[in-house]
C-alpha cells in the first residue's frame, strides 16, 4: 500500500531525513521507534505532503505522491493524527468531527458515519455537544483519531497518541487500534510507549538520526532488549 524511497527532507539548512525507506502492505500496523529527535515524526509529515522542503518516491497504491498537495493525499485515503492534536476549541465534540469530512466524499453520508464513530468511541458519545477544549488530554487525543476515522482512510498515520495520557485511557486507545487493525485498516504509528507499540505492530521500523538503521518483526524487537536500550527515549 505505501511504499517511501530514499525519503529527504529538510526544515531551513538542517537535513533531517537522509534516504529514508520503508513499506507497509494493507492491513498491516507498522511502527517506527526511536529517541527524539530521531526524525519519526518529520517522516510522518512528510509522508502527509506537510514538510516543504522534500525529495524522494512516496507510492500510494502505486502512485508517486510525492509532489502532491496534503488535502490530495487526504483524498486518496491517507490520513494523519498530529502530536499535538489540534483541536478546534470553540466547536464542540460534533462540530470538530464533522470537521474531518469537509474535504471527504463521504460527506453525504455523515449522519451514517457519525453514528458509527460514536460507536466506535464511547466516550466521546456521550459528550458530543461538550466543548471540546474541556474534554482531558486523552479524550482530546480520541477525538483527534475519531475526526480522522471519518473519513474511512485507508491508512492512518498516528503521532505519539499515548503521550501525557493517563494510562487507563492508553489501555482504551491500544484496543481501539486493535480494532482499528481487526476492521483492515492499516496504520503507521509512532510512539514513545515502545513495548505498547510493538505488541500491536506486525513490523517495526528503528529510526536514528533520520535513518532507518534496523527493522524486523515486531515481537522480535520487543524481545530485544540491546536495540530498545540503544535507540529508544524510554
Amino acid at each position: 500500500m505505501l511504499t517511501v524511497k530514499d525519503l529527504n527532507a529538510w526544515y531551513g539548512r538542517s537535513h533531517i531525513l537522509q534516504g529514508i525507506g520503508l513499506e507497509i502492505a494493507a492491513g498491516e500496523a507498522v511502527c517506527m521507534i526511536g529517541r527524539n529527535g530521531a526524525g519519526k515524526t518529520t517522516t510522518l509529515r512528510s509522508i502527509m505532503g506537510l514538510v516543504q522542503r522534500r525529495s524522494g518516491t512516496v507510492l500510494f497504491e502505486g502512485t508517486d505522491i510525492i509532489a502532491l498537495p496534503t488535502h490530495r493525499r487526504f483524498a486518496m485515503g491517507l490520513a494523519y493524527v498530529p502530536e499535538e492534536r489540534r483541536i478546534v476549541g470553540g466547536l464542540s465534540v460534533l462540530e470538530n468531527i464533522r470537521l474531518g469530512l469537509v474535504a471527504s466524499p463521504n460527506l453525504k453520508r455523515e449522519g451514517e458515519i457519525i453514528d458509527r464513530v460514536a460507536e466506535t468511541f464511547p466516550r466521546l458519545k456521550e459528550r458530543l455537544s461538550q466543548q471540546a477544549d474541556t474534554l482531558s488530554g486523552g479524550e482530546q487525543q480520541m477525538l483527534a483519531i475519531a475526526r480522522a476515522m471519518v473519513s474511512d482512510p485507508k491508512l492512518i498515520m498516528l503521532d505519539e497518541p499515548s503521550e501525557g495520557i493517563m494510562p487507563v485511557l492508553v489501555d482504551e486507545m491500544f484496543e481501539l487500534f486493535a480494532r482499528m487493525k481487526a476492521r483492515g485498516i492499516t496504520i503507521l504509528i509512532v510512539e514513545q510507549n515502545v513495548e505498547r507499540a510493538l505488541q500491536l505492530a506486525d513490523r517495526a521500523y528503528v529510526v536514528d538520526q533520520g535513518e532507518i538503521v534496523h527493522s524486523g518483526d515486531a515481537k522480535a524487537l520487543l524481545a530485544d532488549r540491546e536495540i530498545q536500550e540503544r535507540y529508544c527515549s524510554v
